[in-house]
């Protein structure tokens, strides 16, 4: 399966940062369904893989999605930005494409 998913360096030491705190395995991340404004996306520590998941590596943290928010994510690029407004994870996904008039 192409997993395909970009996980900026920003994103990641972010997350290995929060795993360390929250002495956690793995940064779990699940797509809800979507609508006008798109999908919607769940982030968790966790420290279990489901046997659904599919698990991605990078140099810095282990990621998990499941087998269903996989289809929904691939070819995305999560990074971790800091704005104005606040600190949280941008998920540029192509395949969220708005299509409510």
């Amino acid at each position: 399966m192409d997993k395909n998913i970009e996980i900026t360096s920003n994103a990641q030491a972010h997350i290995a940062q929060v795993l360390k705190i929250d002495k956690a395995r793995y940064f779990r991340i699940t797509v809800l369904g979507g609508g006008c404004a798109g999908f919607q996306y769940k982030f968790d520590f966790d420290n279990s893989k489901n046997k659904d998941d599919i698990i991605i590596k990078t140099s810095k943290v282990n990621i998990l999605i499941d087998s269903t928010s996989i289809n929904f994510i691939k070819g995305s690029k999560i990074d971790y930005v800091n704005e104005l407004i606040g600190s949280s994870f941008k998920i540029l996904n192509p395949q969220a494409a708005s299509s409510c008039g």
